[in-house]
């Protein structure tokens, strides 16, 4: 997908990022800008695992009624939650009020924990999942990657659930482990600068 879309200052994007206007500003300031934060990498494992069998702009447009049903996704607070609170967020319509979905959450935050238990953090382990630049073929080109067929084996392997190999690659896409922004968008080189000053957690 090398066409992109004329933004309104006159560049090109991503094709996609036209597709709503929401989607600018999150193309512009997030997608592809790689991410160290636990918490931050959590939220987005979360919101992908709700946009399952849904838009992005869904998601988008509810990130907000996420943050606040989900404590932020302090996973610490969220692996508290309790039967109770599984139905209280069955009522909340600012959400997906999806059961599998809020269960698999909570399930998740709990092996959040174990995961920092075990290797410091979730960012160091996410990123041991950084493909070479070199082995990518054109930018979005593929749904899935060796790379996040091997993620998602091994989070499931730990006990994380909603998160198949085509979550995982949107998860790399979006988190920055990978620039996956089309050739002739005016973010690329933002973001290619962006992950060469980045600090690999380790």
């Amino acid at each position: 997908m090398t066409h992109g879309f004329i933004a309104p200052d006159g560049h090109p994007r991503c094709q996609w990022c036209g597709g709503a206007p929401e989607f600018l500003p999150y193309h512009d300031q997030e997608w592809g800008f790689p991410v160290a934060n636990d918490q931050r990498l959590f939220e987005k494992l979360c919101l992908e695992s709700f946009q399952s069998g849904l838009s992005w702009r869904t998601i988008l447009n509810k990130r907000e009624n996420f943050r606040a049903a989900f404590h932020h996704f302090d996973f610490h607070k969220v692996a508290r939650f309790t039967d109770e609170d599984v139905e209280r967020l069955l009522q909340d319509a600012g959400i997906i009020r999806h059961r599998g979905k809020i269960e698999a959450t909570i399930n998740n935050a709990h092996r959040a924990q174990e995961m920092v238990a075990q290797e410091g953090s979730l960012a160091a382990f996410f990123w041991r999942y950084e493909p070479s630049s070199a082995s990518l073929p054109a930018p979005q080109t593929q749904t899935t990657s060796p790379e996040s067929i091997a993620l998602a084996k091994d989070l499931k392997k730990r006990g994380w659930k909603f998160f198949g190999p085509t979550t995982a690659f949107a998860f790399m896409q979006a988190m920055g482990l990978i620039n996956d922004h089309s050739l002739n968008c005016v973010t690329r080189e933002r973001v290619e600068q962006a992950r060469a000053a980045f600090q690999r957690p380790s």
